[in-house]
């Protein structure tokens, strides 16, 4: 079992991104994942956190920064500061970053 406190966060905003129209919003992707890690690795330190790009203190955020600029697609997903999905991300990629890093799967 993974030693480590992996770090996730879910970057996104109220409105949807203008590219991902027909997904499901950042929030509710954020929901999603939360629930879905919390059952495939149970009991596993993992931290997850929401950031919303339009809500200010986000401390010069590189990953803010480029969501605004419009290079990377939100909600986007970060794990200890390597992004692993934006647009919609997808749990396979997300859950295959983490077994890298030693967590085990129920």
């Amino acid at each position: 079992m993974s030693q480590q406190n992996v770090q996730i966060k879910v970057y996104g905003s109220e409105h949807p991104c203008p590219s991902c129209l027909h997904s499901p919003s950042s929030k509710e992707t954020f929901e999603w994942l939360k629930a879905a890690l919390t059952r495939k690795y149970p009991n596993q330190s993992i931290t997850i956190n929401y950031i919303d790009i339009e809500q200010p203190p986000f401390e010069n955020d590189p990953y803010v920064a480029s969501i605004q600029n419009g290079d990377i697609f939100y909600p986007a997903v970060v794990i200890n500061d390597v992004l692993v999905g934006e647009g919609n991300p997808q749990l396979k990629t997300i859950f295959a970053e983490l077994e890298k890093m030693g967590y085990i799967s129920k």
